[in-house]
């Protein structure tokens, strides 16, 4: 009988350690690309973040080490509990890693949760929410391309101190707007303007003439729109249809993408300025990704700030599993790992992850070129100052973020 249990405990003892190395070796992932797919940021992340996932895939190199694999996508339609239904599922049925994207700060603040208590991993590129790296920042969470305090210390600080000391707000009523506004107000007044109003409207509106109505009767020298995407596009293109552009006021995009301006177009869009952290013409390697990616997205656009993220962070995230050995399926202890390891891609080039789980690279104050100046098809910026990425995002000590705490 003794024997037989010291077999038995040599047999378990066996199993357990054999369980442990196929773990430590294990070599499968899946990546959920979550994503407004169909409304007014489809354009932003959408399909286009879902392809920047598979060429991450592709550049990695792992497929050809054995490993498999997968990338999935989901529409969250910007609903903050679609979105975390769909999370749950993705982790409790579907067995997924990662997330990656989620443009929408509402949705992307609910899914950081989450993810948290699934103990996955969240690459956020999407959502521009400085809270997700201050006082709502978990373990599991890394916000890549942008934040509220980026476009508020790039777009804001940079007009007022040009001139531009008085604001109105025209903000998105959700987190977003409210988190933009917030950061947008500080450094307005730490530069020695003042905001004189604002009003909030629902997402995804397609008529702003009240709104900018209010605005214009403001007198406030600058406009500030704390809004993306649809929204963005759809209140410039009525400022102007209302002259309040030509009649002295400026509008400050505080979030704009390229695909924004594109669908402005140039007449409208010329000279205003905005923030971003990429830009498809930077340099070779931009390029180069930027027509590799345009050649395979249908509508044949060039990849945005928050696309380009989804590749970097994956990147990123690829190499971090290659240094562990394998994938553990503990996304804390992965995203620990990718906080010690430097960043360094084609697209952002180097960098660093902060223990607060914010990357930290440069960012980029552009201004639209006029049509005459545009050489071609997406030739629309022209750059107008580097911000260091030590100046870029909230200083660590500024950090609000319970993780800095322990």
């Amino acid at each position: 009988m003794k024997n037989k249990i010291s077999a038995l405990l040599l047999g378990t003892a066996s199993l357990l350690a054999f369980a442990g190395i196929a773990h430590a070796d294990d070599k499968v992932i899946k990546i959920g690309s979550l994503s407004d797919q169909s409304g007014l940021y489809a354009d932003v992340g959408g399909p286009g973040s879902t392809l920047a996932a598979q060429l991450a895939v592709e550049d990695s190199g792992l497929l050809n080490k054995g490993w498999k694999i997968e990338v999935i996508s989901g529409d969250h339609q910007n609903k903050p509990d679609i979105g975390s239904n769909i999370a749950r599922q993705w982790f409790d049925v579907d067995k997924v890693d990662v997330v990656v994207d989620t443009p929408n700060s509402g949705v992307a603040l609910a899914v950081s949760n989450i993810i948290k208590e699934k103990n996955g991993v969240f690459l956020n590129s999407g959502a521009g929410s400085s809270d997700l790296t201050n006082a709502q920042c978990t373990p599991n969470t890394i916000h890549w391309t942008y934040d509220t305090y980026m476009l508020a210390h790039g777009t804001g600080a940079a007009l007022t101190k040009a001139g531009g000391d008085s604001w109105f707000f025209l903000t998105a009523d959700y987190a977003f707007g409210a988190a933009l506004e917030r950061d947008t107000t500080s450094a307005v007044v730490a530069g020695g303007g003042k905001v004189i109003g604002g009003v909030k409207h629902p997402l995804n509106t397609s008529d702003f003439s009240s709104f900018l109505l209010q605005a214009q009767a403001s007198k406030a020298k600058v406009i500030g729109l704390a809004n993306a995407g649809g929204d963005t596009s759809n209140a410039i293109k009525q400022a102007a249809e209302f002259g309040i552009i030509s009649g002295g006021q400026k509008m400050a995009g505080l979030l704009m993408f390229i695909t924004d301006v594109h669908a402005i177009g140039l007449p409208v869009a010329q000279g205003l300025n905005f923030t971003e952290t990429f830009y498809w013409d930077a340099n070779d390697q931009t390029r180069a990704f930027s027509k590799r990616f345009q050649d395979r997205m249908r509508n044949k656009q060039v990849p945005t700030m928050s696309q380009a993220g989804v590749y970097s962070a994956l990147i990123h995230y690829f190499k971090t599993l290659e240094a562990l050995g394998g994938n553990p399926h503990d996304g804390a202890k992965i995203v620990a790992k990718m906080k010690e390891l430097p960043t360094n891609d084609p697209l952002f080039g180097k960098g660093s992850i902060q223990p607060n789980g914010r990357k930290i690279h440069p960012a980029y104050l552009f201004e639209v070129k006029k049509p005459a100046e545009s050489k071609g098809p997406w030739d629309y910026y022209k750059l107008v100052a580097t911000i260091p990425a030590e100046e870029a995002f909230t200083p660590l000590d500024k950090s609000t973020c319970p993780l800095l705490k322990k």
